[in-house]
């Protein structure tokens, strides 16, 4: 058998793992050969003690048969749940995109179902914000059993009874009971969408500021984001509460030219007139939020907070001595 030859059949192998059923046409385009070679490749696996099953009828094709699945691999629930976080989190890389869902496809094949069960309630709750929002951010700890729980309380409309913790402790310490609706990925961080109770206001959770209490605040009927768009909503919320550091910047030029520099997901701009307008951001430091505006290229002004004003006044002063007086 030539190196080309199998090359093919272990593709052939993951296409077939990866799809309930695959038809010899589609099998025949993803490879790249004729539905002769396709039949062929079929009976090789088949020697080799593949139980590779043909559909009849209309719907008909090829299947991986149940009785020829890999063993369970062996993996904890969190380090399933793990697994599970770091191939989603390739659907915001372009390019590979599509390498992911296939690989998180092949995973159902090798896990007990009841780690299926859990991996497939966090990929079916989670959104991915943008890849891209011209901010760099040391990224929190992932508790996988904590998204995990999340993504279950979601999928089975779940209510919550947590602590949530602003700034990881720093802020003041609210006891809420909510419902939740989406899990959002975005700049290396986790947010869980919920509805509070008994006002029903949306709020977007860092997950890394979230303490479950238990037992949970029972079931709940869904009554879902106008709109649907949860990871739009969090860099939204996020904007206005989700950073340590909140500011309003006063920009001298139109919205729309602001709008065409930086990236919309991270911040709120306002229009004040034709040639001016407010730029409502945030991070987690004023040292970021400080580079990132200088980086605009256009004249602003900040009045507010007094730690950013104090750190422009260093930084001016620190640039001014950098360069020759004249």
């Amino acid at each position: 058998m030539s190196l080309q030859t199998s090359s093919r059949l272990f593709a052939l192998l993951g296409h077939l793992q990866a799809r309930a059923t695959a038809t010899g046409p589609e099998l025949a385009a993803l490879l790249g050969v004729g539905e002769r070679t396709v039949r062929k490749d079929v009976e090789r696996l088949r020697e080799l003690g593949y139980p590779v099953e043909a559909v009849r009828g209309a719907a008909g094709g090829y299947r991986f048969g149940d009785h020829g699945r890999l063993p369970p691999l062996l993996l904890e629930a969190d380090e399933a749940v793990a697994v599970a976080v770091g191939l989603g989190s390739v659907s915001a890389v372009r390019g590979i995109e599509e390498a992911g869902a296939l690989a998180l496809a092949k995973l159902q094949h090798v896990l007990p179902d009841r780690l299926w069960r859990r991996v497939r309630a966090l990929t079916e709750s989670t959104d991915v914000g943008p890849a891209d929002t011209g901010t760099n951010v040391e990224a929190p700890a992932v508790d996988v059993v904590l998204l995990a729980d999340l993504a279950t309380a979601i999928r089975d409309r779940e209510g919550l009874r947590l602590f949530h913790r602003p700034g990881g402790g720093g802020g003041e310490e609210e006891r809420l009971e909510c419902d939740p609706y989406r899990l959002v990925s975005w700049q290396q961080r986790w947010y869980v969408v919920v509805r509070q109770r008994p006002d029903g206001r949306w709020r977007a959770l860092r997950a890394d500021w979230v303490e479950l209490r238990t037992p949970g605040a029972g079931h709940f009927s869904p009554a879902p984001l106008e709109g649907g768009d949860y990871a739009a909503f969090v860099l939204r919320d996020v904007a206005f509460s989700g950073w340590n550091v909140h500011c309003r910047i006063a920009v001298d030029a139109p919205a729309e030219e602001v709008l065409r520099r930086i990236n919309p997901t991270v911040g709120v701009v306002e229009e004040v007139d034709a040639d001016h307008c407010v730029l409502v951001t945030g991070a987690d430091s004023v040292e970021t939020v400080a580079v990132w505006i200088g980086m605009l290229g256009l004249d602003f002004h900040v009045a507010e907070p007094p730690e950013l004003v104090a750190h422009l006044r260093t930084l001016a002063t620190r640039y001014a001595a950098a360069v020759p007086a004249g």
